[in-house]
């Protein structure tokens, strides 16, 4: 009894000791290095005529520079009218900025620095828009192409994703130009003309630059917003994109014998193979983990978050899978932490009596930082096994971006801005969707992805969705964030 008693004493001051250690580091748990901005020198708040910006907003959306899947349905002339009404709403600016147009329509426009010694900032937003599916016009509260003007917000396809980012730019450089503004810093604003098809327009912009020396401070595009509800705290946050994911589409195809449904092989045919070989990938999913941006977007924010969280953060050496398991609950939350698989295209017979001699599916992956193509085409060949399909990208597939700084000059910049623009506290994360920057790492030292316009979490879906509207509150915003930011970081 007396080694009993003294094991379970033992046992308890080593769970005492376990407690202590706990609570100690949750209660001096700080955030990651690189959120202190307060040796960044802001510059002013500027005027903004949110009324005209809506204007020019609202003709930009009329202008329907649609991508599709088949370019051959694309309307050039369409990016010709919008190339036209830039340079006939912003004369100062094209007064102070150089133009060019390479592939696919995408302009740069370069803005010369008084000191060539200092690296230049690169500004990123893309002129095209993706379709409306077909069917679902009349579900809008207004027309997807009419750019209307209603409820404090400009409606239309593109008022998001990525005309109002391309209209703030483009105001806030008026402005600037207009009060006799120069750069000491050059800037380089490069708009992409198929960034919704794979940009690349942007990546001839990108082999231009380099070809010419240019190596930015930093690029800074689309990608991340300021959450007015995010799941980590339920406050206000502003999240800017320190990496994105690669993006491949594997196709995985099943040949067959083909023939008459009525006398079907023992194995049912290429489809039933299909379908084990579909189900095999997606029943091997990449393991979640706790790492990178996604990761370090809940180390930055737990300071500020209820006492569990922020002690599961500070201790993660104890509580690393059970917080693996919370942020992975929800399908964004797990798009931080792993690499994903979406089955997305079938294709089989054309006729519902005839067995098919091929069926394919095309499986889309967002390849997270860590993984690699090659490590997907591996892990779906193993999952498949031995069943007769064969595996090959659609096309070339793009590799998870580099992971930009958090300490840096330009970091310390860009979220200084941010904050004080926003009013919100700033952290990093993962893009999971894919942007014309993931081009620039070759020119740039760091890249960054964020729009200083605020959403609730159930407003995302309008993006690509029904109904986008970008409000304008959220356009006055974004001038005002555009103008500061060159004036800070190139003034």
């Amino acid at each position: 009894m007396r080694i009993l008693g003294r094991i379970a004493l033992g046992l308890l001051a080593v769970a005492l000791g376990l407690a202590a250690v706990v609570v100690v580091r949750t209660l001096t748990y700080e955030a990651p290095a690189g959120a202190d901005t307060s040796d960044v020198v802001l510059a002013g708040p500027v005027p903004v005529d949110v009324a005209r910006a809506a204007q020019r907003l609202s003709a930009a959306i009329q202008i329907p520079t649609v991508r599709h899947q088949d370019r051959a349905e694309d309307q050039p002339a369409e990016w010709d009218r919008l190339h036209a009404l830039l340079q006939a709403a912003y004369p100062a600016a094209h007064g102070a900025m150089t133009r060019e147009v390479v592939d696919a329509q995408t302009l740069i426009y370069t803005w010369a620095g008084t000191d060539p010694s200092l690296a230049p900032i690169i500004l990123m937003a893309h002129q095209d828009v993706v379709p409306v599916t077909a069917g679902t016009e009349a579900d809008w509260k207004h027309p997807p192409f009419a750019g209307v003007i209603a409820e404090d917000a400009v409606w239309g396809r593109g008022a998001i994703d990525d005309k109002g980012s391309l209209i703030g730019l483009f105001e806030a450089i008026e402005i600037l130009a207009g009060q006799g503004f120069k750069p000491k810093r050059t800037v380089i604003l490069l708009s992409g003309g198929d960034e919704e098809v794979l940009g690349s327009g942007a990546q001839a912009a990108a082999r231009l630059l380099q070809a010419r020396g240019v190596k930015a401070e930093f690029v800074l595009d689309e990608g991340l917003v300021v959450l007015s509800d995010n799941p980590i705290t339920g406050g206000r946050l502003a999240v800017i994109g320190t990496a994105e994911k690669g993006y491949g589409t594997l196709k995985v195809t099943a040949r067959a014998t083909g023939g008459h449904s009525s006398a079907p092989p023992p194995d049912a045919g290429g489809v039933a193979t299909l379908a084990k070989a579909i189900t095999a990938i997606v029943e091997a999913p990449f393991p979640l983990a706790f790492r990178g941006p996604g990761a370090d977007m809940l180390k930055t924010v737990a300071p500020d978050a209820p006492f569990a969280v922020r002690m599961a953060v500070a201790n993660e050496w104890l509580f690393g899978p059970l917080l693996t398991r919370q942020v992975g609950a929800t399908p964004a939350g797990a798009a931080l932490l792993h690499t994903t698989i979406a089955p997305t295209m079938l294709k089989g017979s054309p006729k519902e009596n005839v067995l098919p001699q091929d069926a394919t599916a095309w499986i889309n992956y967002r390849i997270a930082p860590g993984d690699s193509s090659a490590s997907v085409m591996a892990k779906a060949k193993a999952a498949v096994g031995d069943l007769p399909v064969t595996l090959a990208w659609n096309a070339t597939p793009g590799e998870p971006s580099p992971v930009s700084s958090t300490d840096s000059w330009a970091w310390k910049t860009l979220a200084a801005v941010a904050r004080d623009v926003t009013g919100a506290p700033v952290a990093p994360s993962l893009v999971t969707a894919a942007t014309d920057s993931r081009w620039m790492h070759p020119v740039a030292k760091d890249v960054y992805r964020f729009q200083p316009v605020e959403f609730a979490m159930s407003d995302i879906q309008m993006i690509h969705g029904t109904n986008e509207h970008l409000s304008l509150k959220n356009l006055e915003a974004m001038v005002q964030f555009y103008a500061r930011l060159i004036a800070t970081a190139a003034g």
